[in-house]
């Protein structure tokens, strides 16, 4: 029981960060991923793998795309301030 609400938590938290238009919060999901795949070992449910991996891939790619932009937008901030 523990478990669920702990993988909640943390997915959660990291939609929570990506609302607020940060970017870290795609890297929390991408990290419950590694939580959902412990969990699928321990209970022997083998389709949260799947999922896991999905999901794993949509976190880690927005995340680096928000990076991407994270770190242009602050390239064009610096530059302004010169």
């Amino acid at each position: 029981m523990l478990w669920s609400w702990i993988l909640a938590a943390v997915g959660i938290f990291g939609l929570w960060l990506a609302g607020r238009k940060d970017y870290r919060g795609w890297f929390v999901g991408l990290g419950a991923q590694i939580l959902w795949i412990a969990y699928a070992t321990v209970t022997h449910q083998w389709g949260f793998y799947v999922s896991a991996l999905a999901y794993g891939y949509i976190y880690g790619r927005n995340g680096m795309i928000w990076l991407r932009e994270q770190r242009a937008k602050e390239a064009l901030d610096d530059s302004a301030a010169l």
